[in-house]
């Protein structure tokens, strides 16, 4: 790939840089980006670890129209998969290469959208004794799906925002209106809640991440005890909850995402893909 973002760079063979806002330059765009886009997804089928596990068939049409149709909208994408999939990891990938590249993209998580579950939590006494009690954490009315629309249609349409903070702290606490989200050019939404209901028609592309269950349990259990200072038994618990989770309420949308990406994918492979769509956006005359 490296090559290829090489090879861009260098060319002297530049179309002229389209008016983005007329139809006809939209349309010369369109068609500039599939092209690249097909080539990306061809030179990933020959990689040792390709990170494109499936495409859909209609993607490359529906975005294109997307661009001729609707310019002034901003871009929202949501990344979503089961628990300890690699949603996290791949936003903070993406995030590190925004900074480098000085990208118009704002990145927010849906678990800020999750309910105050403070006084639950209170009267049952921990967190792990209110899922215990049989609490759904991961179920769509455990979140503020209302709020979370809301502020990605104000997103969508140019303006600021600011969303709740869920503090992460097992006290339950939601906090609104407690985070400026800047509405950038292309906006990352990261989490489950992106493909429920009433939410995941807002986004423009749809993302599903997706690792084996082995894996994907060895990094929960990972998080859980360094990170989390959680001791293995109720680690196992939360694993087997979030495993029927993700079987009712993540994996039914996975048929309706534009792309399963693979999560275990080399993270500097997925960062010179990033560059390289970078480079072919701005490699104009």
């Amino acid at each position: 790939m490296q090559g290829l973002i090489d090879k861009e760079s260098r060319s002297t063979d530049k179309i002229l840089k389209p008016d983005f806002n007329s139809k006809t330059g939209r349309e010369l765009l369109a068609f500039y980006l599939q092209t690249k886009f097909k080539q990306i997804l061809a030179f990933d089928k020959k990689y040792p670890m390709p990170i494109f596990r499936e495409v859909h068939p209609d993607f490359i049409n529906r975005f294109s129209k997307r661009l001729i149709n609707n310019p002034d909208k901003r871009f929202l994408i949501s990344i979503t998969g089961e628990s300890a999939a690699g949603k996290s990891t791949i936003c903070r990938e993406i995030s590190k290469v925004i900074e480098q590249l000085s990208m118009p993209v704002t990145i927010l998580s849906t678990d800020n959208y999750f309910n105050d579950i403070s006084a639950l939590i209170a009267k049952h006494g921990s967190f792990d004794r209110l899922r215990d009690s049989g609490y759904d954490v991961d179920a769509p009315t455990s979140f503020q799906l209302d709020v979370l629309k809301s502020d990605l249609q104000d997103l969508a349409d140019g303006l600021d925002i600011k969303c709740p903070m869920y503090l992460p702290n097992g006290t339950g606490v939601s906090m609104p209106h407690a985070i400026d989200v800047k509405s950038s050019k292309i906006i990352i939404v990261e989490g489950t809640a992106t493909m429920y209901e009433d939410v995941k028609d807002v986004f423009d592309i749809k993302i599903y991440v997706e690792t084996d269950d082995e894996i994907r349990k060895k990094w929960f259990l990972d998080r859980a005890v360094e990170e989390r200072n959680q001791d293995i038994q109720n680690a196992l618990k939360h694993w087997d909850y979030i495993t029927e989770a993700g079987q009712k309420y993540v994996k039914p949308y996975r048929k309706e995402s534009d792309m399963i990406i693979n999560g275990k994918a080399d993270l500097k492979y997925f960062a010179q893909i990033l560059e390289y769509i970078h480079t072919i956006t701005n490699n104009f005359m």
